[in-house]
């Protein structure tokens, strides 16, 4: 493997000496430039404007132009004089998180190598208290011109090296994010937390550059002479207005058929509950079938009670008749027995008079 860079990593007092190797490779395949009509290679040659003919490599060198268009010539001497101790140190500034580096700052990847058995003791350190502190180093080089951000951390037993953007380097997102207001309901947060779940991991050595596999069929078909025969892929579909709520329950259902798992009413009890939120307001939101179905659970519970409970409650209804029936007849008797009462006191009467006219009668012929 070739270095690009070579130079110390200064830590504190400490100098380990090292190179720099490219740690990641491009596999993409390369095209040629040519004539349409002829098949010839187009190329592309360095010319001097002034003497309007080609240039050797060796020849070109680097020239700042400034507003006027005056080219102001920069050599290799004057970058290596410049009063940066980066020039050929990677100087070691603090050790964080690496919580603390935002994604969008990682550029390329390097691992960073020993120049001989005196740089191995120092490396080892410095790899070691890597580990050991969980923590990344960030460091200050010069490569290519201009000064640059890295980050080293631990790979394996080797120290890598991530070039790191410098903060004023990343633009603010303004304008990007939508400015419709959109309300996210708390069921349509729960199917996609059912998606993600049944989507689950992967490892990332099982995916598969299915592009570049394709190309390179196209490439050994073209090779061969023959008529490669391809199967027009699925063109995406442009933006519609779906239910979002079914095509999350769609989107689980074909996930877990996907994984050999039974598909099933994916996330039904989430609709049920978008279905009270989007009650009375314009909604994709389909009504849960089995909200409808709620009264007919209760009637099939009602017809599957025990036989003990249905006896006791016949039992219930005839003592409440009778009690009925009891407290209709009272009323009745009490009159009866008035009535009778009354007929013997008038009876009594009468015979009380009867008895005082015939003694009236008696003292009169007396």
């Amino acid at each position: 493997m070739r270095s690009i860079w070579n130079g110390n990593i200064s830590f504190g007092l400490v100098s380990i000496p090292i190179k720099i190797y490219p740690a990641t490779e491009d596999h993409s395949i390369s095209f040629r430039q040519i004539h349409t009509r002829d098949g010839g290679r187009i190329r592309y040659r360095k010319v001097c404007e002034l003497e309007d003919s080609p240039v050797e490599s060796s020849e070109i060198g680097r020239a700042y132009e400034d507003a006027d268009g005056a080219l102001v010539p920069i050599t290799d001497d004057d970058l290596a004089a410049l009063p940066l101790p980066t020039t050929h140190t990677l100087e070691i500034e603090a050790f964080i998180s690496a919580a603390e580096i935002d994604p969008l700052q990682m550029g390329d990847a390097y691992y960073l190598g020993t120049t001989g058995a005196a740089g191995a003791k120092p490396y080892t350190l410095l790899r070691e208290a890597l580990k050991r502190s969980e923590k990344v180093a960030i460091a200050k080089y010069a490569h290519r011109g201009r000064e640059r951000l890295g980050m080293l951390r631990v790979v394996g037993d080797t120290i890598a090296l991530h070039r790191l953007l410098w903060p004023d380097e990343v633009r603010e997102p303004a304008g990007v994010a939508p400015k419709e207001k959109v309300t996210v309901k708390p069921a349509e947060l729960d199917l996609a937390d059912t998606l993600m779940e049944t989507l689950g991991e992967v490892d990332l050595n099982d995916l598969r550059d299915e592009y570049h596999e394709a190309l390179e069929e196209l490439v050994a078909a073209k090779v061969s002479g023959a008529t490669p025969i391809a199967e027009p892929g699925e063109r995406p579909a442009g933006a519609q207005v779906v239910d979002l709520m079914a095509a999350l329950k769609e989107s689980v259902r074909s996930a877990k058929e996907a994984r050999g798992e039974e598909g099933g009413e994916a996330g039904e009890g989430a609709e049920g509950e978008a279905g009270e939120e989007e009650e009375g307001a314009e909604a994709t939101v389909h009504e849960l079938r089995g909200r409808k179905k709620a009264p007919a659970k209760k009637a099939a519970s009602a017809k599957k009670a025990p036989a003990g409970e249905k006896k006791t409650a016949a039992k219930r209804s005839e003592t409440k008749a009778a009690k009925a029936a009891k407290s209709a007849e009272e009323p009745a008797g009490k009159a009866a027995g008035k009535k009778q009462t009354g007929t013997k006191k008038a009876a009594a009467k009468k015979t009380t008079a009867k008895k005082q006219t015939g003694k009236r009668g008696t003292r009169t012929a007396s």
